[in-house]
């Protein structure tokens, strides 16, 4: 489904816009740290943010990841991983992707004291432009 291309650009640490629905019914976005996980999306955030209630009601999402006229849009229906051993090694994992062993150690104290929730999203439809 990804072209060597396109995974090669999404392994970057790039940062990703995620949308969701809201109740009624217009878009909801968050720049969003993600990674691949096999041929899926994984992203992660706190308990009682609006994406996780809007997930909740409704999981089809748009993500965007750009870099000036190279984008890709993926779409997907996100899974919600609540197990918090699992979401906070995730955290820890995207902290580390985006700010390196040693950084990721002191964000990850800051998140340990949150409800985490891992948002996954098999990926349904890409769209890749420039390249």
């Amino acid at each position: 489904m990804l072209s060597p291309e396109v995974r090669a650009f999404l392994a970057e640490p790039r940062f990703a816009v995620l949308a969701t629905i809201n109740g009624d019914g217009s878009p909801q976005q968050t720049v969003m740290w993600y990674d691949l996980e096999g041929d899926a999306i994984l992203m992660n955030t706190a308990e009682g943010r609006i994406k996780a209630g809007n997930l909740r009601r409704d999981p089809r999402v748009s993500i965007c990841v750009e870099d000036g006229y190279r984008y890709v849009t993926i779409t997907g229906r996100a899974c919600l991983i609540e197990d918090q051993e699992r979401a906070q090694a995730d955290i820890v994992r995207l902290a580390m992707r985006y700010h390196g062993e040693e950084r990721a150690r002191s964000i990850a104290e800051q998140f340990r004291g949150q409800r985490r929730i891992t948002i996954l999203v098999p990926i349904e439809r890409v769209s890749a432009h420039g390249f």
